[in-house]
């Protein structure tokens, strides 16, 4: 039976500056050794944890004894790059796509950890010439049937397609969908007209004070990076579970859910408030309770109430949305 290792997210540890988990400088990988932890192994070569699970497909932190983890992002030390400056109207999957690659491909080279870019910057691209990225797979289904917890994204990426092709082969004016809608797959023929939806399926009312109570019964649960249970919980995967207890489907990172909020010029009760933290966009999210005042999972303190104009918050803040 393999010994199972859960790392510790405790950052007072800093000091022990004298692990062993540092491998060799000309090596491309690392054995776990009994006591290993993610963050030691990262933090000894000089990695962060959320690079060292990119580079090897890790969903969890959890590692075993013996188990061979890579130094390296995928195919980094094969792939020769140009760079390319973002431009008004950019997104990484319409870079990717003029560049002849993925999405996953463009956020290895540029150790980027989320979709979000900027105006000016400079992203490294598969320089002409080198291996083309691989066609998404051609879809063998001719419809699809909505299931719960679907977006016409979701459908589309699994499916090969983009959202406004799926859009088109639909006649579908807006992005929703309803669950056990048809959906055609391909444009071999003309889609018939769209079936209505099955009456009655109101749309969730949004109440901030049944919001706000669902959060606030969580109080104290411990943050856990990748958590989204009353188990433990990270700032995206609070906020998430908390909207879905109230019938409504938010994204599932902090950078996604901003993209989709609308924006507002003052935060109300039950809008969400967006901060920069250790990188630059939004990278840390809470519910406006009112009074300068909000509720979420604090990589430090749980799932608690912050003030906004403390001396932390304030000069981080990056604005409100609200998701409604």
């Amino acid at each position: 039976m393999k010994k199972i290792i859960t790392t510790s997210l405790a950052l007072g540890i800093m000091a022990a500056a004298g692990f062993s988990t540092k491998a060799d400088a000309h090596e491309l990988s690392y054995k776990v050794q009994s006591g290993d932890t993610l963050w030691k192994i990262s933090y000894n070569n000089k990695l962060s944890t959320q690079e060292l699970m990119q580079y090897n497909n890790l969903s969890s932190s959890t590692i075993y004894v013996g188990q061979e983890l890579s130094l390296l992002a995928p195919h980094s030390h094969e792939t020769q790059s140009a760079t390319y400056t973002v431009k008004s109207g950019d997104s990484l999957s319409l870079i990717a796509k003029n560049h002849n690659t993925t999405v996953t491909e463009l956020k290895t080279l540029n150790n980027l950890t989320s979709d979000l870019i900027r105006i000016g910057q400079v992203l490294k691209v598969p320089a002409a010439g080198s291996a083309p990225a691989p066609a998404p797979a051609p879809t063998t289904a001719k419809t699809y049937t909505v299931q719960s917890g679907d977006s016409l994204w979701r459908i589309a990426t699994n499916n090969g397609l983009t959202v406004t092709q799926l859009k088109s082969y639909n006649n579908l004016t807006s992005d929703s969908i309803y669950v056990g809608q048809v959906l055609q797959l391909t444009g071999d023929s003309v889609a018939p007209a769209p079936t209505p939806a099955p009456a009655p399926a109101p749309q969730p009312t949004f109440n901030a004070d049944a919001l706000i109570a669902e959060g606030k019964k969580y109080m104290g649960v411990p943050y856990v990076w990748g958590g989204n249970t009353p188990a433990g919980f990270d700032c995206s995967g609070f906020l998430k579970y908390v909207f879905n207890t109230q019938g409504i489907t938010i994204p599932r990172t902090v950078a996604t859910i901003w993209e989709a909020g609308t924006p507002v010029a003052a935060p109300q009760k039950g809008d969400l408030v967006f901060f920069t933290t250790y990188a630059p966009g939004a990278s840390h999210a809470g519910i406006y309770l009112g009074d300068n005042k909000f509720l979420h999972a604090g990589s430090s303190t749980g799932v608690t109430i912050s003030d906004m104009n403390n001396v932390y918050w304030k000069p981080r803040y990056l604005g409100a949305k609200s998701i409604k």
